[in-house]
């Protein structure tokens, strides 16, 4: 790890560990946080840790409410069970976490399959603590279409999710547009009022999948004032021949290129420990797994980012909004801000 990289504040957007640590739990092993998650984060530097709560499909028609609720409970049992760790609600507490030396967790959803159609459990989602929220993950909700139906269906925001949109913004919770499809990211990004994330997203004039944003999209995420993380662990969104720590620096090349380095951030999207432990490898709908494996797989592989960074000639300052600044600075102004409370 680079002295940079040591001494930057690293915000990691998005890791599925919550999905292995309640698989491993499940299993008789309620020590697998400590023993595998908590020295990677510790490796790769991480300061922040955003944890989406996923729905696996068999809970996602009928289940998705309970079992949001017992991985949200579970995020707040780490944090009691490990003391280096501390949920957060607000950006401050983000702050004070990371200057005591500890790891300032963020609880989000992922698909938000668990409001179903009432809108008003956003609201319930907020006093639990939940702070950035997708409306869809690759198929449809009730609240908006996922990019992997845009094919068939490509539908925007429904009238509830556009009114979880707007109550998102009152009460301070962060909008997070990957997985949304096409005409879901023009809903938002021209109802939206305050910055925003893209919490795992890549750029698709260099890869060209449905899950990567389009320049005009990512103008759009950066005019907001947002962030777009990119997924530098998952090889079809980078490079499926060659998904490496360069090419993934090439899209956050791109990405400031195309925007400004003020719109980037790093949302890696670990998860291939799950599917190689849950699933005997890489299960994505509608993708085949033909591609290399990724060399940013987990956490303690992050400094490699910032390595082909400093070789390429960004500077300091640039670095360190990318590792983890331009995300604190959405955090800072949204999360646990209610809009009313937000400077003009």
């Amino acid at each position: 790890m680079t002295a940079l990289h040591r001494e930057a504040l690293v915000a990691d957007l998005h890791n599925d560990l919550i999905l292995l640590v309640d698989h491993f739990d499940r299993r008789g092993r309620p020590d697998y946080f400590g023993d595998f998650w908590l020295p990677e984060l510790r490796a790769g530097g991480v300061d922040v840790q955003v944890l989406p709560v996923f729905i696996d499909e068999p809970f996602q028609s009928e289940g998705a409410l309970r079992r949001t609720l017992l991985l949200v409970e579970r995020i707040h049992r780490l944090a009691e069970q490990y003391p280096q760790l501390t949920v957060c609600r607000t950006a401050a507490e983000i702050r004070q976490t990371t200057a005591d030396g500890g790891i300032a967790l963020v609880i989000a959803l992922e698909g938000a399959h668990a409001l179903g159609q009432d809108p008003e459990l956003i609201r319930t989602m907020e006093r639990i603590g939940v702070r950035v929220v997708s409306l869809a993950h690759l198929g449809r909700t009730l609240l908006a279409d996922g990019s992997g139906v845009d094919d068939t269906a490509c539908g925007g925001l429904t009238p509830q999710g556009r009114e979880v949109l707007s109550e998102m913004e009152r009460l301070g919770i962060v909008y997070d547009l990957s997985h949304l499809g096409l005409a879901g990211v023009e809903d938002v990004l021209e109802l939206a009022g305050r910055p925003l994330l893209a919490t795992h997203s890549a750029c698709r004039a260099v890869t060209d999948i449905h899950r990567n944003l389009t320049d005009t999209q990512l103008k759009g995420v950066a005019e907001l004032g947002g962030v777009i993380g990119v997924a530098a662990a998952i090889p079809p969104f980078i490079d499926p021949g060659r998904p490496t720590a360069a090419r993934v620096v090439d899209h956050i090349e791109h990405l400031a290129s195309v925007t400004s380095i003020d719109a980037v951030g790093l949302g890696p999207d670990f998860i291939d420990d799950y599917y190689r432990e849950v699933h005997g490898g890489w299960a994505i709908p509608g993708m085949a797994a033909t591609w290399e494996a990724a060399e940013i797989r987990r956490p303690s592989d992050l400094p490699r980012i910032t390595e082909e960074m400093e070789q390429r000639g960004f500077t300091e300052t640039d670095i360190r909004k990318v590792l983890g600044g331009n995300a604190m600075r959405v955090l800072d102004q949204v999360m646990g801000v209610p809009a009313a409370a937000a400077a003009p």
